[in-house]
C-alpha cells in the first residue's frame, strides 16, 4: 500500500462523509433511523476504497467493441478520479532501497495510536465478558436471553450474533412495570436493528483512522440517532412517554454509561434531547415514495458510478497491457561480419523503416541499456565489460507496438537472458552548468516569418557542400561533421534541446542555467585537432567558441545525477 493510495482513500472517503452530512441534515425532520442508516453508510465508506470497486468493474467481462465507445466518451478528470496510481514506465529498474524517516516516523505515531485504542476496547470487552460469566439467567417474556448481575453499569445489550440482555439486580426492584416493559423494548429494538453489530463496525473504523476528525464525529452522530431511533420505536409499540422517560432517569440516577459503543443501552447520546423528544410524544414522518426512491438511487450510484468506469475504462486499460516481450528472441556472442572483421550495426525497432524487427549485430551491453533505459554514456554506472563485451541480437516486435512497450521489451530480455538486476540512484557527478554570458545572447528568437519550411524535394545530385567543406545545412538537418570539425542549427528549437547536444559532445551533464525559455535560431561550430599524435578532443574548443558565438559559457560543477546503476549482469547469456 503506498502513500498515494492512503492520500486519495482518506480525501475520497471525507467528501463521501461531508456529502453525508449535508445529506443528514437536509433529512433532520424524519426518522432518524433513515439519518442513522446515512452516518452508517458513510463509516463503511471507510473500509471500501474507490479504486477496488473500480477494480471490480473492469473484471466484468464485456466485449472490446461494446465498451470502447462508452469509455471514449469518459471525461479524463473521471478516470484520474478512478486510477489514482501513476504505472512506473519503467518497471524493470529496481530502486535502490532508502530509509525515509518521516514516514517510519508517521507510521510509528499512527501504530501507537491503533495499539493502544485496541488494547483499551479489549481490556473493557474482557471486564463485560467477566460480568456475564458471574450473572444469573433470568426468564423473561423476550426472545433474548436475559442476565441478572450486580454490576454497576446500565442495563444493556452484549454480543453480536448471539445477543444477551444484561439487567442489573437492583434495576428490577426500583422500576414499576410499565417502566420496565418500555425499556425492554428500547433494547429489543437495538437488537433488531443489529445496533451492536454496525457499532463494532465502526468501532474498527475509529481504531485504524483514529487520527481522522470525521471520523470520531461520524461515530457521535451514528450513537446518537440510533437511540433517537429506538425511542421512536417505544413510542410506536404504544409505551406511554412518562413512563418511558422515568425509566430512563432512573437508570441514569443508579447507574453509569457502557464502556463500549458495541453495548447498547438506553442511556447513551444527547439525554435531554432525548426526553424532550419523548415527552413531546410525536412520531417523526417517515420518507414518501418519491423520497425513498431518491435515497435508493443514491445508493446505488455510489457503489455503480466507480464499478461502472472500471467497466467502461476497461477496453483502454487492457489495451495499456502490451505485450512486455518480443514473440521471438536471439542472443549470442557476437561473430565477425566480413572480410573487415567485426562491425557494430543496429537497426529496426518501433519509429523506424523496419518497425517490426529489432537487430543489433556485435553490440555492446551498453548499447541496448541504452535502448531498454533512455541514457547516455555517462548515466551508466557498470563493469567495464559492459562496453567491450559484444553481442549479437535479434527479436521480431509485435505488430503496433509503442516505443514505450518496446524499451520494456528489451529491459524484460535482458534481465530474463543476462540475469540483469539494475536500479536509478542520484550521484554527485562532474557536470557543467550552461549560463548566459555578461554581455548576454547573441541569436534572437524564433520568427514564424523567417521560417523557410522543410525541404522534402528529393536529392538531385550529392551532398552540397560550402567553401569550408561543411554539407549545407537544410531546415531538416540539425548537426553535421567532417573530419575535424562540427556544426550545429538550431530552428525554432529550446536550449534545453541544444543543452542535451552539448552533453552529448562533452560526454558530461549540461545542465540548462541560462533562463531563456523562448525557442531560437543559430548556428554554432567548433574544431578540434585531429592531427599525428592529437588527442582529438573536441571539449575545449567547444567550451571556447560559445560566449564568441552565442554570448553562452560553460562552468564545471558538481551536482546530483540520476544514473542507472547495474548491480548484477552475467556475462554470458542463457540459450535461446
Amino acid at each position: 500500500m503506498t502513500a498515494q493510495f492512503i492520500v486519495n482513500h482518506l480525501w475520497q472517503s471525507s467528501c463521501f462523509g461531508l456529502l453525508a452530512s449535508l445529506l443528514a441534515f437536509m433529512l433532520r425532520g424524519y426518522s432518524p433511523k433513515i439519518r442513522y442508516r446515512v452516518w452508517l453508510s458513510a463509516s463503511l465508506k471507510f473500509f471500501v476504497p474507490w479504486v477496488l470497486l473500480v477494480s471490480l468493474g473492469s473484471l466484468v467481462p464485456w466485449g472490446a467493441h461494446q465498451t470502447a465507445s462508452v469509455a471514449s466518451t469518459l471525461p479524463d478528470t473521471l478516470v484520474q478520479i478512478a486510477e489514482p496510481f501513476s504505472p512506473n514506465p519503467y518497471p524493470a529498474v529496481q530502486r535502490q532501497a532508502q530509509t525515509r524517516w518521516g514516514v517510519t516516523a508517521l507510521a510509528f505515531l499512527w501504530a501507537t495510536g491503533f495499539i493502544a485504542i485496541v488494547f483499551k476496547r479489549c481490556r473493557s470487552w474482557h471486564c463485560l465478558r467477566t460480568t456475564l460469566r458471574g450473572g444469573t439467567p433470568v426468564k423473561l417474556p423476550i426472545a433474548v436471553p436475559a442476565l441478572v448481575t450486580a454490576t454497576t453499569q446500565e442495563p444493556g445489550v452484549v454480543g453480536f450474533l448471539k445477543p444477551t440482555l444484561v439487567l442489573p439486580t437492583l434495576l428490577l426492584e426500583r422500576l414499576s412495570p410499565e417502566q420496565l416493559e418500555a425499556l425492554l423494548a428500547h433494547e429489543l429494538s437495538h437488537v433488531r436493528r443489529r445496533d451492536n453489530l454496525f457499532a463494532a463496525l465502526h468501532m474498527g473504523v475509529e481504531a485504524i483512522f483514529w487520527f481522522h476528525p470525521l471520523v470520531w464525529w461520524i461515530g457521535s452522530r451514528m450513537l446518537e440517532e440510533r437511540e433517537l431511533a429506538c425511542d421512536e420505536e417505544v413510542l410506536r409499540l404504544g409505551c406511554r412517554p412518562a413512563d418511558y422517560a422515568r425509566g430512563i432517569l432512573t437508570v441514569c440516577e443508579l447507574y453509569s454509561e457502557a464502556p463500549l459503543a458495541c453495548v447498547s443501552g438506553v442511556t447513551g447520546a444527547d439525554i435531554k434531547k432525548r426526553l424532550k423528544a419523548i415527552l413531546r410524544g410525536t412520531v417523526s414522518r417517515e420518507l414518501n415514495r418519491h423520497r425513498k426512491l431518491a435515497l435508493v438511487f443514491a445508493a446505488l450510484a455510489a457503489v455503480a458510478v466507480p464499478i461502472g468506469l472500471g467497466v467502461w475504462n476497461a477496453p483502454a486499460a487492457h489495451a495499456q497491457a502490451a505485450p512486455q516481450a518480443f514473440e521471438v528472441a536471439s542472443v549470442r556472442p557476437a561473430t565477425p561480419l566480413g572480410p573487415l572483421g567485426l562491425r557494430s550495426d543496429q537497426k529496426g525497432g518501433p519509429g523506424t523503416s523496419d518497425p517490426g524487427t529489432f537487430t543489433c549485430q556485435n553490440c555492446p551491453l551498453s548499447w541496448v541499456l541504452a535502448d531498454a533505459y533512455p541514457i547516455h554514456s555517462y548515466d551508466l554506472v557498470g563493469p567495464d565489460w559492459l562496453q567491450s563485451t559484444r553481442f549479437d541480437f535479434s527479436a521480431k516486435v509485435p505488430p503496433g507496438t509503442a516505443k514505450e512497450d518496446f524499451q520494456k521489451m528489451i529491459a524484460n530480455l535482458l534481465m530474463e537472458r543476462f540475469k540483469m538486476s539494475v536500479h536509478r540512484e542520484a550521484r554527485q557527478m562532474d557536470l557543467f552548468e550552461m549560463t548566459v554570458a555578461k554581455n548576454g545572447p547573441k541569436f534572437k528568437a524564433y520568427a514564424p516569418q523567417n521560417d523557410p519550411g522543410k525541404d522534402d524535394s528529393p536529392s538531385a545530385g550529392p551532398l552540397k557542400r560550402d567553401a569550408d567543406g561543411f554539407p549545407v545545412l537544410t531546415p531538416g538537418m540539425t548537426m553535421a561533421m567532417i573530419p575535424g570539425h562540427a556544426r550545429v542549427q538550431s530552428q525554432n528549437q529550446n536550449i534545453g534541446w541544444f543543452a542535451e547536444i552539448l552533453s552529448n559532445q562533452l560526454r558530461s551533464p549540461v545542465h540548462d542555467a541560462t533562463g531563456l525559455t523562448a525557442t531560437y535560431d543559430f548556428v554554432f561550430s567548433w574544431s578540434w585537432d585531429e592531427g599525428p599524435g592529437a588527442a582529438g578532443d573536441a571539449s575545449a574548443d567547444l567550451i571556447n567558441q560559445l560566449p564568441a558565438q552565442l554570448g553562452l559559457k560553460m562552468e564545471r560543477k558538481k551536482g546530483p545525477v540520476e544514473v542507472l546503476v547495474v548491480d548484477h549482469m552475467e556475462k554470458v547469456p542463457t540459450a535461446n
